[in-house]
């Protein structure tokens, strides 16, 4: 009979995983993260996701957030919502538009339809990165893999987010389009868009919370990618507890638009004592 054939069998076999490490999977508490890139004690979030999944996570005003494609295949579709206040939700069109710039890299500011700062790149080190595309559909993925699903060997990102954003009680009509990092577009001079794919394994991106938001992430291949297979490697998901930026600071004054976008967050912040 299998060890597992009885409650106190299957009891025991659960019990013996406890500390085992999987490729894929979060590590709880953070600080156990091997090799942190901060004091350990500082870490809030630290997490694998596997190509094909997802994850989600509310973050305090001030945390950086570094995205890495290990391996040279992953792409981070990412949502964002002001934690409390979901309908201020990040606004691909705002942030493209505010800031003169389609692409996105370091200095770039994720904005709000508020004019407000959601977050800020901090470091960029991949340069592959896309606005303009969204992630994929259903309906995209069951004609181009054959199934979209999210339990499907071939899920998609909008999928996925549905999944992410039904734990954090919002639903999909609350999805905007999303940003994909990691695996970049670029826009030709008769206006159509060519993939530039991945910077390689090893690229990172550090963003930073400037305000208190909830965060998903769907690590699904690009919607443009031409490759007919379904193929998407780990994303590493490192959080820790910093300091938002400041007055004075280099991000801060980089542009008029992105100044003006800083004085409407802390305006609106400080007059609800948050800042």
């Amino acid at each position: 009979m299998a060890a597992t054939a009885t409650t106190h069998g299957a009891r025991a076999h659960a019990r013996a995983q406890a500390g085992a490490r999987a490729e894929s999977m979060p590590v709880v508490p953070a600080r156990d993260w091997q090799d942190p890139p901060c004091e350990a004690g500082l870490l809030v979030w630290a997490e694998t996701v596997a190509g094909g999944n997802y994850t989600h996570r509310v973050l305090a005003r001030g945390t950086e957030l570094r995205l890495t494609d290990l391996h040279g295949d992953a792409c981070a579709h990412l949502l964002l919502y002001v934690e409390g206040r979901p309908w201020e939700r990040l606004n691909v069109a705002d942030t493209v538009k505010v800031q003169w710039n389609a692409y996105l890299g370091e200095g770039v500011l994720l904005l709000s339809d508020q004019g407000r700062v959601l977050a800020s790149v901090v470091t960029d080190t991949a340069g592959r990165h896309d606005a303009l595309c969204g992630t994929s559909t259903l309906v995209r993925n069951t004609e181009r893999y054959g199934e979209g699903a999210p339990q499907s060997p071939s899920p998609a990102g909008r999928e996925l987010f549905k999944l992410a954003a039904a734990k954090n009680g919002l639903e999909p009509r609350d999805l905007p389009p999303s940003l994909s990092f990691f695996q970049g577009v670029e826009v030709r001079e008769d206006g159509s868009l060519d993939f530039t794919g991945s910077a390689g394994p090893g690229g990172s991106v550090t963003l930073r919370a400037e305000q208190d938001l909830t965060v998903l992430i769907a690590n699904v291949p690009h919607p443009a990618d031409p490759r007919p297979d379904y193929v998407s490697t780990p994303l590493e998901v490192l959080a820790w507890r910093a300091a938002p930026t400041q007055p004075g600071a280099p991000l801060w004054d980089a542009t008029p638009e992105g100044r003006r976008a800083f004085l409407n967050t802390a305006e609106f912040l400080t007059a609800r004592g948050l800042a």
